[in-house]
């Protein structure tokens, strides 16, 4: 008899005792499993997979001013990681300057603080960005024309052609309207307006640029299951790919720069599953759907984190473990780069010594375990192979209901996905507190010991005056005419409706700051209030 087994973030799959051939009586290998490097990529989107290119470590970094976080950047590249993954305080990701009330006592703490592309040169001071991939964590579409406008201009004022660089923003609407705790929203319909803007000109002028990283994880860390997770993200897909075709472009030119971001929780094999059932569907969508001809266009490539939201202040070293199994469920799910949350983050953004861990548990993945000498090693597996399929089945489900009640941007504005998600968290809270969920030494296993306290990250007192000085003297030097006239030209941009990313740019070079622009955003586009629904 099958029995539901309540995880943290979980689906409440049912599973059965015992996995057998009955359990997969239609399993066609072709049809359903392939090989690897081959349709429909259910074993992975390479032939030889981690043999032929290893997973990209790519920890996320940031904090303190651009100068404090140049250091901790170059610290993890000299220990390994292979990829930059930049984090955002809370001012920058909600695009109010470090000078704004709103600001007070926020610079610099749960990430860098940027201001303006003079921030950007001190950000990357001496680190070679055409030799390395770079992640930006803008989160919002509005976000990512200001950050990445920033970065593309740094680009050109150090001499570094934009076809050079290999990264990826993630400019997705679900994150500003769904999961977003802002004062200020932009209107669902313009923030996809921006997020096709941005996506148009960067595939357009910066080739080898993932234009949008359809997030997953941020949606299901608010509280919800793969299963909402990778529909959400589907359906955001079909409607950005829609969109975009009717601006006149090729379904191959765009799905080939479409990445993802999902997050790996505590239900093992659930994860490993569901990395396999969303790469097939995805390539079921772009290749029947939008009859992409490339076959590269077709592949889920994708970004995996661990789940913040399972790490916690009991006895944080077991955190260490939590991540090593959910790190280890996204290399076997076949993921292309990988962060580890470090056991600390329940306390603090990490220590130098908590990240270092965390860059170790990815190599000892690669380096000592075997893990990856065998493409897809749990391919073929009753369980696995059977729980693929249900999960890709409930994805399917979700995204019919998404459709039916008019789509990806509908939904949004009505307030379903809120209500949701909502109903989904408030749910998993009180199983938590009743005890169906477990988690070690929070609510089952709790020890009487009082052990002894963990180092934790410590800010420093003066990044907040620092900033705000940088900025006061910004204002002062610059040529505020310039200023002027570009931040109008883009807000007529806005306005007109015509693709205001090259008006970003023009705005980063004359030293605007991110809330100047975002100002221009709200007056010329107007604002939005989210739907109640208790």
């Amino acid at each position: 008899m099958a029995r539901i087994k309540k995880t943290l973030l979980g689906s409440d799959i049912p599973r059965e005792l015992v996995y057998t051939p009955n359990s997969i009586l239609d399993f066609d290998y072709d049809k359903d499993l392939g090989n690897p490097g081959s349709a429909p990529f259910t074993r992975g989107i390479h032939r030889t997979m981690y043999q032929g290119k290893e997973f990209t470590c790519r920890q996320l970094t940031g904090h303190g001013l651009p100068e404090d976080t140049n250091k901790k950047m170059k610290f993890m590249l000299d220990n390994g990681a292979t990829g930059l993954s930049i984090l955002f305080d809370i001012p920058t990701i909600q695009m109010y300057d470090s000078d704004h009330k709103y600001s007070f006592g926020q610079v610099g703490l749960s990430g860098v603080c940027i201001d303006s592309i003079e921030d950007m040169h001190e950000l990357f001071r001496d680190i070679k960005i055409d030799e390395t991939t770079i992640s930006l964590v803008t989160h919002y579409p509005s976000n990512t024309a200001i950050l990445f406008a920033m970065f593309l201009a740094y680009a050109d004022e150090i001499g570094v052609h934009w076809e050079k660089l290999r990264g990826s923003v993630q400019n997705d609407t679900t994150l500003e309207e769904l999961v977003r705790s802002g004062i200020d929203y932009l209107k669902p319909g313009d923030c996809f307006r921006i997020q096709c803007d941005n996506i148009e000109f960067i595939r357009k002028n910066v080739p080898r640029w993932n234009v949008i990283t359809l997030n997953g994880y941020n949606l299901r860390e608010f509280g919800t299951s793969s299963i909402t997770e990778s529909a959400v993200a589907i359906t955001n897909g079909i409607a950005t790919i829609e969109a975009l075709k009717i601006r006149g472009m090729d379904i191959d030119f765009i799905a080939s720069r479409i990445s993802f971001f999902w997050s790996a929780s505590n239900d093992f094999f659930e994860e490993v599953a569901r990395l396999r059932a969303v790469r097939r569907l995805w390539y079921k969508i772009i290749k029947f759907r939008f009859n992409a001809k490339d076959e590269r266009s077709t592949w889920m490539r994708c970004h995996v984190q661990t789940s913040g939201g399972s790490l916690v202040q009991e006895e944080p070293l077991n955190n260490i473990v939590r991540a090593s199994y959910q790190a280890l469920a996204a290399v076997l799910g076949g993921a292309q780069s990988l962060h580890v949350d470090s056991y600390d983050e329940a306390y603090s953004i990490p220590t130098k010594e908590a990240a270092l861990v965390s860059l170790r548990t990815q190599q000892i993945i690669q380096e000592e375990t075997g893990i990856t000498e065998v493409v897809d090693p749990l391919g073929g597996s009753y369980y696995v192979e059977s729980l693929t399929n249900e999960i890709e089945r409930r994805i399917v489900e979700e995204i019919e209901t998404i459709e039916s009640q008019g789509g990806y941007l509908a939904m949004i504005e009505s307030g379903g996905l809120q209500r949701q998600i909502s109903d989904y968290f408030y749910n998993q809270q009180k199983d938590i507190e009743s005890g169906k969920i477990s988690i070690v030494a929070q609510n089952k296993y709790k020890s009487k010991e009082k052990l002894n306290p963990i180092s934790t990250f410590q800010h420093s007192k003066d990044t907040e005056n620092k900033q705000v000085e940088k900025l006061y003297n910004l204002r002062l030097n610059r040529d505020n005419e310039k200023v002027i006239k570009s931040l109008k030209a883009l807000g007529e941009d806005c306005k007109r409706g015509v693709n205001i990313f090259q008006s970003c740019i023009e705005c980063a070079k004359a030293r605007c700051t991110e809330g100047e622009m975002f100002e221009v955003f709200k007056k010329s586009l107007g604002l939005w209030v989210t739907p109640s629904f208790w």
